[in-house]
């Protein structure tokens, strides 16, 4: 038996272990064997752990976003404080019984965030605390190398880091989109940048990139096409325009950070999964001068307070501005 506390953006790959978990357990009984906590029965914790498991020899307890990992606060009143004082007293009551409690119960908190409190030191110390971080690139490559090895469908580098440019870095969306490529091409096939492009679900940040690229090229029937696109998959024509200002925002901080030497991703706020952005940034704020970008953002800002006014609509705003731009 064993006390672990999981946490992080890795969704999947945590859902992952602990399905593991409960598959090994064996039998599970809900209310006798299996017990799931969260945040409006987590006072029960320490009873539920101390109450046997009547016809079993031990006790799974899965507490699901209990709240009881947030950092400290002297000014904490009213429920804050509350929650705050339950988690210090769980951390003493593992402190003080971790023995009896391994031999009876396999006991795992799962959060999405955990701040480094005394319930995180009393897990740290009596069992084991795992991080479930964003995967970096070159370990999705990897994985989705051998997915699609296990149904004996090739995949190359490349193609591999395009489809994940293309549909983002969480594990379980790839691993949703791999499965479409895997059954189209079949056993023996080799999934290439066309299948990804015919079947794929591309996130509307690479459309964008999409779109940018053929703004920088200046070229007007493309970038239509793919806003056109992007609105027959029934994208809000708000969030497009929202999505391109960030976009062109992010270009703006590439011109700025390249101007005064700093680091590019320390600049943009990049996630450790997301560094190999970068080179896609650099290269297209390349087709753009520091102003273009100044006075493409100003004129997203002004169609969006001018539609929100009435005075224009906004389809045809954006259009105007993607072809004066182009031409």
């Amino acid at each position: 038996m064993a006390i672990q506390l999981f946490y992080g953006e890795e969704t999947y790959l945590l859902e992952t272990r602990l399905k593991k978990i409960k598959k090994e357990f064996g039998e599970l009984v809900k209310g006798i064997n299996f017990v799931q906590i969260d945040a409006n029965n987590v006072g029960e914790l320490v009873s539920n752990i101390e109450t046997p498991a009547f016809g079993f020899p031990t006790k799974l307890i899965v507490a699901r976003n209990t709240g009881l990992f947030k950092k400290e606060k002297k000014t904490a009143k009213g429920p804050e404080l509350a929650t705050q004082n339950l988690s210090n007293k769980i951390a003493e009551y593992i402190n003080e019984n971790s023995n009896l409690i391994q031999e009876a119960v396999e006991l795992v908190f799962v959060e999405e965030t955990a701040e480094k409190n005394n319930l995180y030191k009393a897990i740290e110390k009596n069992g084991k605390v795992t991080e479930f971080a964003l995967l970096k690139l070159p370990e999705l490559v990897q994985n989705i190398q051998k997915i699609c090895a296990a149904y004996q469908v090739k995949i190359d580098n490349g193609t591999a880091k395009y489809f994940i440019e293309a549909c983002g870095t969480n594990m379980q969306d790839l691993i949703n989109e791999v499965r479409k490529l895997i059954e189209f091409v079949g056993q023996g096939g080799t999934i290439t940048t066309k299948e990804v492009d015919l079947l794929c679900i591309k996130q509307i940040d690479s459309v964008i990139f999409d779109l940018t690229d053929n703004l920088g090229k200046k070229d007007t029937k493309k970038a239509m096409e793919v806003l056109n696109n992007l609105l027959y998959e029934k994208e809000p024509i708000q969030k497009i325009l929202i999505t391109l200002y960030n976009h062109f925002k992010k270009l703006y901080i590439v011109k700025i950070a390249e101007e005064y030497r700093k680091d590019l991703a320390t600049s943009m706020k990049l996630k450790p999964n997301q560094l190999f952005l970068t080179t896609k940034y650099k290269n297209q704020a390349r087709y753009f001068t520091k102003n273009e970008i100044e006075k493409i953002m100003e004129e997203f800002v002004n169609l969006d307070a001018n539609y929100k006014v009435g005075l224009i609509d906004i389809n045809i705003g954006l259009e105007a501005i993607l072809c004066r731009y182009c031409s």
